[in-house]
């Protein structure tokens, strides 16, 4: 974040939401998508989306001064920018602003949030809301794909025969594992209306034969044993304290020695203020979640420790979060 040296810095932080809801609300009303490669009138958008002209008109001009759109002789076009992410089907969509979209209605509760010390809407990644759980969960892949890779990369997995991926969603991390190393089999344990959705995932990429799937709440669900290596990717944000620790003990005794459980979260430092993502991210499970948040080096060595995780690592990627890695 640029520094902040005067009062118009600060009115700039204030009215940065309305760029952010310009572009959700014309994500959310697919007009990108509906333009496509045509040039068209806001007229005809208006009729396709089903939408007040002269307001589709206004939104359309806005997306020309964010250079998402551009103008001429009153009929709008994507520029190569838009017509790369913003296209609904094409390989680099950016699908997880489905999810965004979701985030800003939790998110205006935020002062709310505040003076209560949890979610003003409930735990969402637990209600069962169709919608919410499928962008929820092509965010989380289309994040998870690339970051999977990365992580395949910095661990060793040559005598891995078999995962657990907790809360695994899409399956993206532990599909790379997978592909790294092809002698192993994964179990993926998610909530009954997500699993559905890990399935297709898994299929898409010709893994099912490779997959067995655990339908529960990692808090309370028996995940059975014999692991070698157990992947919690951004699951300890959604925990609390005392959870994580609980967790991290039920782990621990569902792996063979030598076994591995890997964290991969933002780990914060001694003061929560770094990372400036994972400050701004512990926020976020506040309003999101009942008891989320993020947590420091220490803690997350606290909760192995408890464990009788002897043998404890860290290690930094390039994607914002982090590795914390218990051999037992």
């Amino acid at each position: 974040m640029k520094e902040i040296k005067t009062s118009e810095d600060i009115r700039e932080i204030a009215y940065s939401f309305r760029e952010s809801r310009i572009l959700l609300s014309a994500f959310e009303l697919k007009i990108f998508t509906v333009i496509n490669t045509h040039m068209m009138t806001s007229e005809e958008v208006s009729k396709i989306i089903n939408a007040d002209t002269r307001a589709t008109d206004r939104l359309m001009s806005a997306l020309c001064g964010m250079k998402l759109l551009k103008k001429v002789k009153e009929k709008y076009y994507n520029t190569d920018l838009s017509s790369k992410y913003l296209i609904e089907g094409k390989p680099d969509f950016m699908g997880n602003l489905y999810h965004t979209n979701h985030l800003w209605n939790s998110w205006a509760h935020l002062t709310d949030s505040v003076i209560k010390g949890s979610s003003f809407t409930g735990d969402q990644n637990k209600i069962e809301k169709d919608e919410w759980v499928e962008a929820f969960i092509s965010a989380m892949h289309y994040r998870g794909v690339n970051q999977g890779k990365i992580l395949s990369m910095m661990i060793d997995i040559t005598n891995v025969n078999k995962i657990l991926d907790l809360g695994g969603g899409s399956a993206a991390f532990s599909m790379e594992l997978v592909k790294k190393n092809p002698s192993i089999n994964a179990v993926v344990l998610d909530l009954p209306h997500v699993i559905p959705l890990t399935k297709k995932y898994v299929s898409q990429e010709g893994l099912i034969d490779k997959f067995n799937f655990i339908e529960g709440d990692y808090l309370t669900r028996d995940f059975e044993s014999s692991y070698d290596l157990i992947l919690l990717s951004a699951i300890v944000h959604i925990n609390s304290f005392e959870q994580n620790k609980l967790l991290i003990k039920k782990c621990a005794e569902s792996l063979n020695k030598n076994g591995m459980i890997i964290i991969n979260d933002f780990i914060m430092n001694k003061d929560r203020t770094q990372p400036y993502n994972g400050a701004f991210f512990s926020l976020n499970m506040l309003v999101g979640t009942v008891s989320g948040d993020t947590y420091t080096e220490e803690e997350i060595k606290g909760w192995f420790t408890s464990a009788g995780i002897p043998k404890i690592e860290r290690k930094n990627t390039s994607f914002g979060s982090d590795l914390m890695i218990g051999i037992k």
